[in-house]
């Protein structure tokens, strides 16, 4: 398919392009040409809009499908599809699936299911065989299938020799591991963060004190063994400072923001609305405002939907009985930008979407430039709409934001020689 894209104003730090309004057009799959105008041929699909913008493609760091094993949630193509919409040309699968993404076998199987898809998908192995926490998996049979990275997804690893071994052998094999924190028996099974409104509503807290302590511990054993880590979504401002000071000791740490801890506080579930039991729990706004320092001066890296389908059995129920989690794929940009974009840069905010989740995969660096694969995210940071159903592609609807308005909206995007 040859592309042109009219009046597109480039984001891309890497690009000699950067911040320049271009035309650019694609022939094969490959930037071709990038001027300031190109009068467009016969039978060239022409992309053009109002306040226009370009990046190249975003990735998502933490992304549950539920396939295989919960297909009635979301099967690999509707959340695929779910992710172009939002504007993702990637994302890292998760391995929080049932059975979790414990072998080859299985990774093979994700990677094969997804071949025809216009994103790309980089799936992360179990660290503990099963998801377990007692051996360690697989791992190097799973890197040799496709396996980008390590993680027991939401399910927190208390052994903490099980981390030290993990560390070692990831980085013996030129990977990382990917690790949630929240010590259990400090949460043990809250349902919100513990505070004034937690006690008000009468719901059993989780303390900031359950992710800090064990950040903390895996930033000991971090130092001790000298391996990498990447922390998937930190929410307290303890957190942060942690990981900036783990960071000037130049350990090799990085971490990531679920999109809804940037935008909502605590206050959000004084409705009882499920859609809004995550984890991480939403927290306080000095939280927020912290959350938003680390992603200005660069102690967050990333910033994730966390999308995590729950059919209506899951969700419609009392509260302390509802499943966690909200999908978040469609609304990410948006829920980020809204939150962000007063404060913050758009070269910074996109920089946590493309150039550093790449860099932490190991995945090569794309630039807008004449010469290279036209892998590209199309957006308008400054559009207003009301997010509804209809915005949704996932197979569930388990949204906290449908109803609210958002700033930023995504025209589409550019990959394999594909364009939606």
């Amino acid at each position: 398919m040859n592309i042109l894209i009219k009046q597109a104003t480039v984001v891309d730090s890497s690009s000699i392009h950067h911040k320049k309004t271009v035309d650019i057009l694609i022939e094969k799959g490959v930037i071709v040409q990038i001027k300031k105008n190109i009068n467009p041929e016969k039978g060239i699909k022409t992309i053009e809009g109002t306040d226009l913008h370009i990046s190249t493609g975003w990735i998502d760091m933490q992304v549950n499908l539920c396939d295989p094993g919960n297909e009635h949630k979301e099967t690999l193509e509707v959340g695929l599809r779910a992710a172009a919409k939002g504007g993702f040309t990637g994302i890292a699968l998760m391995s929080g699936t049932n059975p979790p993404l414990s072998n080859k076998a299985q990774i093979e199987y994700v990677i094969h299911k997804s071949k025809s898809s216009l994103v790309d998908i980089f799936p992360i192995g179990t660290i503990s065989d099963n998801q377990e926490g007692k051996d360690l998996s697989e791992m190097y049979d799973m890197q040799l299938s496709g396996a980008v990275a390590f993680s027991d997804y939401k399910k927190p690893i208390k052994d903490a020799g099980l981390i030290l071994r993990a560390l070692q052998y990831s980085d013996n094999i030129n990977s990382f591991i990917i690790t949630h924190c929240d010590d259990k028996t400090i949460s043990h099974d809250g349902l919100m963060n513990e505070g004034v409104i937690s006690t008000r509503l009468g719901l059993k807290g989780i303390p900031a004190l359950a992710e800090e302590i064990m950040l903390q511990r895996n930033i000991q054993i971090l130092e001790y063994t000298n391996g990498k880590m990447h922390i998937p979504t930190i929410s307290t401002k303890g957190s942060v400072e942690l990981i900036k000071k783990a960071k000037s000791k130049k350990l090799n740490i990085t971490c990531g923001v679920a999109a809804y801890n940037l935008l909502l506080d605590e206050t959000a579930l004084e409705g009882f609305d499920t859609n809004f039991k995550v984890n991480p729990p939403l927290r306080t706004k000095e939280d927020i405002e912290a959350l938003k320092k680390g992603i200005s001066d660069g102690t967050i890296d990333v910033i994730v939907s966390d999308h995590n389908p729950q059919d209506i059995e899951s969700k419609d129920l009392e509260f302390d009985l509802a499943d966690n989690g909200m999908i978040g794929l469609e609304s990410c940009f948006g829920v980020l930008n809204t939150a962000l974009g007063s404060k913050i840069s758009l070269e910074c905010i996109i920089e946590t979407l493309t150039q550093k989740p790449r860099a932490i995969l190991g995945l090569k660096a794309l630039s807008i430039t004449e010469g290279a694969e036209a892998n590209l995210t199309l957006f308008n940071p400054n559009q207003k709409y009301i997010f509804e159903k209809s915005h949704i592609f996932s197979s569930n609807k388990n949204s906290g934001f449908i109803g609210k308005e958002l700033k930023g909206d995504v025209i589409g995007i550019v990959n394999k020689n594909m364009y939606l």
